[in-house]
């Protein structure tokens, strides 16, 4: 592990004294964890998908060093930079999701992804993170300066965001979004009224979606009634927990990854509890409930609102991208592809989260006039 002296003025120099060390450490096991689970879980993917049995991992490892390089550079910044690199951030994947409704290409019904040079990217991915840090910028300046229209410009582009995700469609996404803006605003202080509001809304959307939207439909009666459908990957990831026991059949002895499409994306932690047992997994939760509660802990002592919202708004992304992952490969909530951070296959999601946690990191690194946690 790299050393500095306390009396080191370099911008390195600082950034080691100040960061939290302990985070990143918990994200580099994070990070090495999901490397050796894409080695474990691609090949019989990319086989079954008649590709070369290392496709899956080679991509994975264009974006692991530019994944690593995003969380340091970003961690440097100040809480001024973060705010700019994600109005920036913002702005550029609106439009690039924007693209994706002309010009992505229909995967499963979904048109979320553009391609390009070989590689696909899913811009929606970007507009989580840095809508958080906008929005809570916005809410910030409401109550910091007297006449600045901050929510509502904040309900506006989360309105934006909202609706595009919908035209994709991502459902999933956009509950994320939803509820994450949602816990910024009542963090911000919004009246009881209007929190009910919001509540409403968001009951009556659910509604609304369940009874006009067939797939959503499905995955809720499926879940609530295995017997009205297809529970086939459901099945074999719990099959697949089951087969693991307490330490696992051990390293590339899982069945589960030969016989589930989605292996090494959304059901990579049922890979996990077959090859490694209960042990690893129990790891592997604790890994996302440190890094999640140890961020929230820093930020009691924090009394900057911009900071305050912007990375609370971060970290419970971070927490619920996990949650609802592993609830879904346990049956515990209804089916969601959605990627668990920094351990399922995918490029996007893995720049995305980086930058997430890098700026989460920059927002908790300790500054002299505010102290902090070690």
């Amino acid at each position: 592990m790299m050393s500095f002296a306390r009396t080191d003025t370099s911008l390195v120099g600082r950034w080691w004294w100040t960061v939290d060390r302990w985070t990143l450490l918990a994200v580099a096991l994070l990070i090495a964890i999901g490397s050796l689970l894409t080695l474990a879980a691609s090949p019989a993917v990319a086989e079954r998908l008649h590709l070369q049995s290392h496709h899956f991992v080679l991509r994975q490892m264009i974006f692991l060093p530019l994944a690593v390089a995003m969380i340091f550079v970003v961690s440097l910044m100040s809480p001024r930079g973060v705010r700019r690199i994600s109005v920036f951030g913002l702005g550029i994947s609106l439009l690039l999701v924007i693209a994706t409704l002309f010009l992505g290409a229909e995967i499963k019904g979904a048109t979320r992804w553009l391609h390009f040079a070989g590689l696909s990217i899913q811009p929606s991915e970007f507009v989580k993170p840095c809508f958080a840090v906008v929005a809570a910028w916005m809410l910030a300046e409401q109550r910091r300066r007297e006449g600045v229209p901050g929510g509502l410009i904040c309900t506006g582009l989360f309105i934006l965001v909202a609706s595009l995700l919908v035209l994709q469609p991502d459902f999933g996404m956009t509950a994320v979004v939803a509820l994450v803006w949602f816990g910024q605003c009542f963090i911000a202080g919004l009246s009881m009224v209007w929190i009910a509001v919001l509540v409403g809304l968001g009951l009556a959307g659910a509604i609304a979606a369940y009874a006009t939207i067939p797939h959503v439909a499905s995955r809720i009666d499926r879940f609530l009634d295995p017997a009205s459908g297809d529970s086939y990957q459901i099945d074999r990831a719990m099959d697949a927990f089951g087969q693991g026991g307490l330490l696992g059949r051990g390293p590339g002895e899982g069945m589960v990854k030969r016989v589930l499409p989605d292996a090494h994306t959304d059901f990579i932690f049922s890979v996990a509890g077959e090859e490694f047992g209960l042990i690893a997994c129990l790891i592997i939760v604790a890994l996302f409930c440190f890094i999640t509660l140890r961020g929230f802990a820093k930020l009691l002592r924090e009394d900057d609102l911009f900071i305050l919202l912007a990375a609370a708004g971060l970290l419970t992304q971070f927490g619920l991208q996990a949650v609802i992952n592993i609830g879904v490969n346990l049956n515990l909530l209804p089916t969601k592809g959605m990627t668990l951070p920094f351990i399922s296959y995918g490029g996007s999601s893995m720049l995305a989260l980086a930058l997430a946690m890098g700026m989460v990191l920059a927002l908790t690194r300790r500054r002299p006039n505010l102290g902090g946690l070690p």
